[in-house]
């Protein structure tokens, strides 16, 4: 990563760090369990420093239409990706991936650590945000907890009431739905 972005939300505030965000689970009393890692920027790098467990591992796309929408995606790690689907599905024509600095600034993190705890940086709620369908089916999620050096395993039904409770509820994406996408 050679450009340096300013940690900054679009507010002007700072984003929440990973260290805050693990105090605020423990303060609220939800389990979870982190460890600690080298940088992880892709799926590939995920798969490589871990033992495979065959469920709830995921990755995420921070993406966003013409109009300035956005949304984060939440998907099954293996889930192939017809964005132009994707886009109808989530009810826009199409979108692209959104910046490095757009992504810092609604979600306070750089590529690579983007996962369903960051939408807790969203202040304003400008961003959608969507599960895969896939993870529906998963007893537990394992997640970066705002930077690709760690990895938090926590409940999936846990996570998402309480990023639900948070004001960040979540819409389950159904790729069933689509009738030309596998």
């Amino acid at each position: 990563m050679d450009q340096v972005i300013e940690r900054r939300l679009v507010d002007g505030s700072a984003p929440m760090t990973s260290d805050e965000l693990l105090h605020l689970l423990d303060k609220e009393a939800i389990d979870h369990h982190t460890v600690e890692h080298a940088p992880m920027w892709t799926v590939e790098d995920a798969k490589a420093l871990r033992a495979p467990s065959g469920f709830g591992h995921t990755k995420n796309l921070f993406v966003r239409n013409k109009k300035g929408q956005m949304w984060l995606l939440t998907l099954h790690e293996d889930r192939k990706v017809d964005l132009k689907a994707v886009a109808k599905l989530v009810g826009t024509n199409r979108f692209s991936f959104a910046s490095p600095e757009r992504l810092m600034r609604y979600l306070g993190v750089i590529p690579g650590a983007v996962s369903a705890f960051s939408i807790l940086n969203d202040v304003h709620r400008r961003v959608g945000f969507f599960i895969d369908e896939a993870l529906m089916r998963d007893p537990a999620l394992h997640v970066h907890p705002l930077v690709n050096t760690r990895t938090t395993t926590i409940d999936r039904i846990v996570l998402l009431n309480f990023l639900e409770r948070k004001g960040y509820p979540q819409q389950v994406l159904e790729f069933s739905t689509i009738d030309d996408y596998g």
